[in-house]
């Protein structure tokens, strides 16, 4: 009954932002809002919902390394695990001008949840921080990219189309979107739930357990998208799928969760965790600027580095042996 809850929560999850997406895109694009404006916020924020009302979910119920660990489980997933298999599939180019503006702003991101993980808390004065970081960033990429009609600004309006329902109603689109609210809610708090009782079944704590199963599974919609793009030889979609994903992550889903309830950061993720995700930052820039590109080769390197770790995560006595539990 466990597997089946998590299943179950997880298929609601991928379900309800699917929908919560399409609904909120074709209501903006029946009410005339510009499709770069929908690209980068409600497309960018939408298949981000999965990992908010997850860690949301967990900081109610009282397991904040269920909502922390899936903040900095998620940023790691996607580097090493989507990054790593969309460059298996196919090698991609980097825009040296979009890294160097995107691939900054998440640098200095992850280093301000560094100091907000090392402080021992998710405050409601750091969410403050990280929402209005959140609010400055979307608005300066949104006025850069309409003056210079860059590559990305194609890319987001591209998925704009993509995912619009010019046949839906207003009406319609609204009902859709709030079947997918309803859906991401009742499929998080399966999730969370089931995650936190597998947890205790196999004797770890709640925050290996936010780092990596539910990390994984709300970071699914972002492994789809970065799969498919990858596939279809857009490897720049991809590349920005995973730098957008996780400055969202670190400064949407970090400040409204402290914003919304805050709490303590466990011992382990700022002992451990949160290094992690700092040096996958720094692997993902080396990566890059080694030719603009990131390989085949990177990208295997990029899986075996993701394997390791959750080797590390999933083995308590490997963890204790290495003074890490």
């Amino acid at each position: 009954m466990v597997i089946l809850q998590l299943v179950g929560g997880l298929v609601l999850l991928l379900v309800g932002g699917e929908a919560l997406v399409r609904g909120s895109v074709a209501v903006a694009t029946r009410l005339g809002v510009s499709k770069l404006f929908i690209g980068l916020t409600l497309v960018g924020f939408g298949t981000s919902m999965p990992e908010l009302v997850a860690s949301l979910q967990g900081a109610f119920a009282g397991y904040p390394g269920v909502a922390v660990g899936n903040i900095v489980g998620s940023n790691i997933t996607n580097v090493l695990l989507i990054l790593g298999t969309s460059a298996l599939i196919m090698p991609m180019v980097v825009n040296r001008e979009a890294f160097r503006r995107d691939g900054a702003v998440l640098a200095f991101a992850s280093l301000v949840l560094l100091a907000v993980v090392l402080s021992g808390s998710l405050s409601r004065l750091a969410g403050l921080v990280l929402v209005g970081l959140l609010l400055a960033y979307t608005i300066c990429s949104f006025w850069v990219e309409r003056r210079a009609k860059t590559a990305a600004s194609a890319v987001h309006e591209a998925e704009a189309d993509e995912l619009s329902e010019p046949q839906l109603s207003v009406g319609w689109g609204a009902v859709l979107f709030f079947a997918g609210v309803g859906g991401i809610v009742f499929g998080a708090d399966m999730l969370v739930s089931s995650s936190v009782d597998v947890a205790k079944r196999i004797g770890v704590s709640d925050a290996v357990i936010g780092l990596t199963l539910v990390a994984i599974g709300t970071s699914l919609p972002e492994l789809v998208t970065s799969i498919v793009a990858a596939v279809r030889g857009h490897g720049d979609v991809a590349f920005g799928n995973v730098i957008g994903s996780n400055i969202f992550n670190i400064f949407g889903i970090g400040g409204v969760t402290a914003l919304v309830v805050p709490i303590p950061v466990p011992a382990e993720i700022a002992g451990l965790d949160i290094w992690v995700m700092v040096g996958t930052v720094g692997l993902m820039a080396v990566a890059c600027i080694t030719g603009w590109r990131v390989s085949r080769r990177e990208g295997l390197f990029f899986l075996a580095c993701y394997g390791g770790y959750l080797a590390l995560q999933l083995t308590p006595g490997l963890r204790a042996a290495l003074g890490l539990a």
